[in-house]
């Protein structure tokens, strides 16, 4: 059965989300790295006074951060680095290659993830479905009219995004500054035994977890303590240091398909809005996937069908929905 997207337009404005967690360019990056882990966001717009935009403080920014003063850390209190094994999450939804890619979305949008790994039914890892690799879902249904297709056709591939339960977190980190991916499957022997994302680097126990952890403290202590070693140059303090000022901004005008496409062709889970040099909102994969649900034509129910979890390293119940 064909999925056309219907011909109703919807435009940025239409869909974007107008009440943001903004930071400011002068803004201290630990205390912006806190911000990101305690709203549970990926990233967020960087504005100055007037509300003018000025960039992008991601957690793939926080990762420059972590490697930039890691040197400076161990020359000062040198310890072991934890590697995956310790801070990787275990609890997964996971889906398989046959499975209607339409189910697959929803799955995504029902338990407010970014993504997941497909498993075969021996758990050997086959690639991740995710919000990007949708947004191909959703552009091949408005263009060639999409008959219903399996994860399978759309998953990621990438072996280079597979990792081992011994890489440290600063290897994990560099990784994570190399690659456009957000989350990084961790596979003994082929099969899947856990995942990192950004996120868990950020909370995982290195020299900047205390100040993720406890943001209200004094910001300054760890820097003002290391002084010498951290006046090194290239190892700055604020947002504006770190934040990408070359992330892709949009148009309020831009329609679904283009933001799509955008989607598609860049790293970029999120688009601010800008109107004039301000930041007027952003839209995220996640709107454009909701909107595009919302449009699509009703087609007869699909089977009742559950995900698949890592059952044998927890119970389905324990399952993460974030």
């Amino acid at each position: 059965m064909e999925r056309p997207l219907r011909a109703k337009p919807r435009h940025a404005k239409d869909v974007m989300a107008t009440r943001l967690v903004t930071l400011r360019p002068d803004q201290h990056v630990f205390e912006c790295i806190s911000q990101l882990v305690e709203r549970r966001i990926s990233g967020a717009p960087v504005i100055d006074a007037d509300r003018g935009y000025r960039g992008v403080f991601s957690e793939k920014c926080s990762m420059g951060v972590l490697t930039a003063t890691a040197r400076c850390a161990s020359e000062s209190r040198p310890h072991e680095q934890p590697v995956a094994r310790d801070f990787m999450a275990t609890k997964l939804i996971t889906l398989t290659p046959d499975m209607d890619v339409f189910e697959a979305i929803g799955y995504l949008l029902k338990h407010r993830i970014s993504g997941a790994p497909v498993i075969d039914a021996d758990r050997r890892f086959l690639g991740s479905f995710s919000e990007k690799t949708s947004m191909r879902v959703l552009i091949d249904s408005a263009v060639d009219q999409l008959p219903t297709a399996t994860v399978g056709a759309f998953m990621n591939t990438d072996p280079q995004r597979v990792i081992a339960e011994d890489l440290d977190v600063l290897s994990v980190a560099e990784m994570f500054i190399r690659t456009p991916y957000r989350r990084l499957p961790v596979v003994r022997d082929g099969r899947l035994v856990g995942q990192v994302s950004r996120r868990d680097v950020l909370q995982a126990g290195h020299h900047l977890a205390r100040f993720v952890q406890n943001r209200d403290r004094v910001i300054d202590e760890w820097a003002e303590r290391d002084g010498e070693a951290c006046a090194a140059p290239g190892v700055e303090k604020t947002a504006a240091a770190f934040m990408d000022t070359s992330a892709r901004t949009i148009a309020e005008d831009l329609d679904l398909l283009g933001m799509a496409q955008l989607f598609l062709s860049t790293p970029y889970r999120r688009l601010p809005v800008v109107r004039d040099g301000r930041l007027v909102g952003q839209v995220s994969r996640r709107d454009v996937l909701v909107a595009a649900n919302e449009i699509f034509p009703s087609t007869p129910p699909l089977p009742e069908r559950k995900p698949l979890y890592l059952s044998s390293l927890h119970e389905m119940q324990d399952a993460p929905i974030e």
